[in-house]
């Protein structure tokens, strides 16, 4: 037969109250007042939380978004060993292999001017990328997606793909805004498409990050050495007005 369970000592009490301090009372109404109950449903896994009424991971009609949540969710499912909470700082290294490695194999695709096949690398080390868990550091996803996508946007300009080039650079600048990489990768697409106007704002707006930037200035000085010779040329207005 089990003892009976003693009554918790002074000590052990005070210890206790450490370790579950009270909530605040006015925080906990700010709680309470802002608290909702939600209809909320699970997908036949039991993994993916979804709106109640149409189902959907992200429902506008509900103003409910479970992308993040099902992102986490997945994540401990497919980890089920994984430390939970998990430490802090902590980084996958064999995913940051990986995503390195296919990176590298783009590159040397790249190199020897296979496009299609330095194209289909690089998004798949992006893909890779986005594996890593909600606690990982945002800045180490940052510098990894911007640097493949940056590379991939080169890949699509030399395929002929321009305006998947720029997509590609706008997503660099959107991660990394500072880095005059995603600049002037949007700068050589635009001039290709004949947008020069663009093109001399986005090699500005890369300048004011990376001034001393040898190679974005020459272009700058294209752009506008092409822009002063379509302003000086006659318009077929004035041509008419010489001929009379």
């Amino acid at each position: 037969m089990a003892a009976p369970l003693q009554p918790m000592q002074p000590m052990q009490a005070q210890m206790q109250e450490q370790l579950l301090p009270r909530p605040d009372p006015v925080m906990q109404a700010v709680i309470e007042a802002d608290f909702r109950t939600v209809d909320l449903t699970m997908d036949p896994n039991n993994v993916t939380a979804l709106c109640g009424p149409h189902s959907r991971e992200k429902c506008d009609e509900c103003d409910m978004d479970y992308v993040q949540l099902n992102r986490l969710s997945k994540v401990l499912t497919a980890n089920p060993k994984l430390p939970f909470p998990p430490p802090p700082n902590v980084v996958n290294q064999k995913l940051s292999q990986i995503v390195n490695q296919t990176k590298e194999e783009g590159n040397a695709l790249f190199r020897t001017h296979q496009w299609e096949k330095a194209i289909g690398r690089y998004t798949q080390a992006a893909g890779f990328a986005m594996q890593r868990a909600p606690w990982e550091a945002q800045q180490l996803l940052r510098e990894e997606l911007s640097t493949v996508l940056s590379n991939r946007s080169a890949a699509h300009f030399e395929n002929g793909d321009l305006v998947s080039a720029i997509t590609d650079a706008d997503s660099v600048i959107q991660l990394k805004k500072p880095w005059s990489k995603g600049h002037f990768r949007k700068a050589k697409a635009l001039i290709a498409l004949g947008l020069l106007p663009q093109a001399k704002e986005a090699v500005q707006y890369g300048l004011q990050f990376d001034p001393t930037n040898v190679e974005m200035m020459g272009v700058l000085q294209d752009i506008e050495l092409v822009l002063r010779s379509y302003a000086n040329q006659p318009r077929p207005g004035d041509l008419e007005e010489n001929a009379t």
